[in-house]
């Protein structure tokens, strides 16, 4: 039976649940508007498959003031980085290009304002996040933070500093457009400047929202968003998409859930932009044997076609690959490990997950973690498209003759070594496996 395609393809539910999200403008994890989300979110939820809930947890919150970067001539224009601390520096500016490990080895940067783009270069080996070169920053006895975007227009970046165990960076960090870092880098490189952020830090609590459907089984297929957004967007791509989506999934799959041999749990958790919280909570409370797989919903819509990180579960790369053959509709399959949504919490313990994203041009996140990150950079065709091909994804991965072994830690830890990515986690304080 196709008629579910046709019913898919011109439902309104997710995409009316996306502008809801989008409509909230600050869903910052810890704050009022998250909340309002998740409960919308619940909402939605129960009106798709019945009786969805919110588990509460404890975080360290957040909220923005004011920020600035002093130079010479005058104030340029800035945004502080989340869980950066309140402060005043100064120092003098380097500006550390891509800010690559070398970069750091090679530059004595103590005492210094450091600035460092926010991609690496085609040649370089892997991405380097974010977190990684603000810890790269600290290690070398930088005063202060400057995160340079690469996208033209005029657009700073945000995105939270700050590890598991210390929530609160340990520098000032704050983001600056393309066009304000290259200013900087060409008048001021071997200056004196300034970086002030004044910040509140504060007790908060985020929450996740859950919901159920298909048969009463042990075993469970994850079907998973993030609720939470930066604040100064309507977080559109990052994640409302996603959790959107999951709102369509469980629509549709509600109508066919005399299909699905296994039940599903959709878990739209906050707090993934300061730290992965929500997902850290759940997997820490879950029993992660019964988990069969994670489809972890970050990023879909923003292109045309569906990106499927699988981390190494071949099962999990041919169940999307058959799918996209079925519909004849590209899928893009990558076998790569990714670290940085909320699969990675599950994932890191060998459960079984996918980060289902979408292929964009350009490098980074685009118009993620930026003012720009809005509805209208997103295609309903686009989202109807994606729901058809998640939806059936979903139900072949809750068919009982479906299969994915779940790996070790000492697999997942040795895939990490031999991408090169344990490094990087290590200095970021994400490295889950001792020494």
């Amino acid at each position: 039976m196709t008629d579910w395609i046709g019913d898919v393809f011109t439902s309104d539910t997710g995409w009316n649940h996306l502008e809801t999200l989008v409509d909230v403008r600050d869903r910052m994890a810890g704050s009022a508007g998250e909340r309002e989300a998740a409960e919308a979110t619940r909402d939605a939820l129960t009106a798709a498959c019945g009786d969805a809930t919110l588990d509460e947890f404890s975080i360290q919150g957040w909220t923005r003031g004011d920020s600035a970067v002093e130079t010479p001539d005058g104030e340029e224009g800035c945004i502080a980085l989340p869980r950066s601390p309140s402060g005043d520096v100064t120092g003098e500016f380097v500006d550390l290009g891509y800010g690559l490990p070398r970069d750091f080895e090679d530059t004595d940067v103590t005492g210094k304002v450091v600035m460092v783009a926010s991609d690496v270069p085609d040649w370089y080996d892997r991405y380097l996040h974010r977190r990684e070169k603000y810890y790269h920053a600290v290690e070398a006895g930088a005063a202060g933070f400057v995160y340079r975007n690469h996208v033209e227009g005029c657009l700073p970046p945000t995105g939270s500093v700050g590890t598991s165990e210390d929530p609160l960076g340990e520098i000032p960090a704050v983001g600056v457009s393309k066009e304000v870092g290259s200013r900087l880098g060409r008048k001021y490189d071997g200056f004196e400047v300034g970086v002030s952020v004044t910040a509140n830090a504060h007790d908060a609590t985020s929450q996740n929202v859950h919901a159920t459907l298909g048969p009463d089984t042990d075993e469970e297929l994850l079907v998973t968003s993030h609720v939470d957004a930066h604040d100064i967007a309507e977080g559109a791509m990052d994640n409302g998409a996603g959790t959107a989506m999951v709102v369509e999934l469980a629509h549709a799959l509600a109508g066919r859930e005399d299909e699905l041999d296994t039940r599903v749990r959709f878990v739209c958790f906050g707090a993934e932009e300061v730290g992965l919280q929500g997902s850290e909570y759940d997997a820490d409370n879950r029993d992660r044997d019964l988990i069969r797989a994670v489809l972890n919903l970050d990023g879909v819509v923003r292109g045309r076609t569906l990106k499927c990180y699988t981390h190494r579960f071949d099962a999990l790369g041919d169940a999307a690959e058959a799918v996209g053959d079925r519909f004849d509709h590209r899928v893009s399959v990558s076998h790569d490990l990714n670290p940085h949504s909320d699969h990675w919490e599950y994932v890191k313990y060998g459960v079984p997950g996918y980060h289902v994203s979408s292929e964009t041009s350009g490098s980074g996140r685009g118009w993620g973690h930026t003012f720009a990150d809005t509805l209208d950079k997103l295609d309903p065709r686009d989202f109807r498209e994606q729901a058809v091909l998640l939806t059936e994804l979903a139900v072949d991965l809750a068919d009982a003759e479906f299969a994915v072994a779940h790996a070790s830690e000492a697999d997942i830890a040795t895939a990490l070594e031999d991408e090169n990515l344990a490094a990087g986690m290590k200095i970021t304080g994400d490295w889950p496996y001792g020494n």
